[in-house]
């Protein structure tokens, strides 16, 4: 886990760079915040929360995929729960201290999108649960061929 990283608007550091400008005409004003704001939409009031079809969820900012719907479950707290990301270099971890406790912020690790927090509360296998942004991932249904 990095301690100390720069909000993603200002961190040179991600493979996909945009500008403000850039950002702002892609993203909607609730994605914007949450994604390049570290803002948190309203718990029950994101697209996903309650969405359980087959498929994948990719981040809204860069398109990586970053979670599989086999790892969603509800976890009754009113946003995505994922017990792992789709594999350990699609994610970063980062100490968040904000709101007067500590936490995991979790980002996508191409273009450090805020996604949310993880927590050592989910279920087996992991015992993780990554607590998603609906305004931070966009779903792709699974296509049968």
């Amino acid at each position: 886990m990095s301690t100390a990283k720069p909000h993603p608007h200002d961190d040179p550091s991600y493979a996909v760079q945009k500008t403000d400008a850039e950002w702002r005409a892609e993203l909607d004003a609730m994605q914007y915040q949450v994604a390049r704001h570290a803002a948190t939409e309203r718990a029950f009031s994101g697209r996903y929360w309650d969405e359980f079809k087959p498929g994948q969820y990719d981040c809204v900012g860069c398109g990586t995929p970053l979670f599989a719907s086999d790892t969603k479950f509800d976890a009754g707290c009113g946003w995505p729960s994922y017990s792992q990301p789709i594999n350990s270099t699609v994610v970063e971890r980062v100490r968040d201290a904000s709101h007067g406790m500590v936490r995991v912020e979790v980002r996508c690790k191409q273009c450090g999108s805020h996604l949310g927090h993880v927590f050592n509360d989910g279920p087996t296998p992991t015992g993780e649960r990554f607590c998603i942004n609906s305004a931070s991932i966009n779903f792709k249904p699974e296509t049968k061929t």
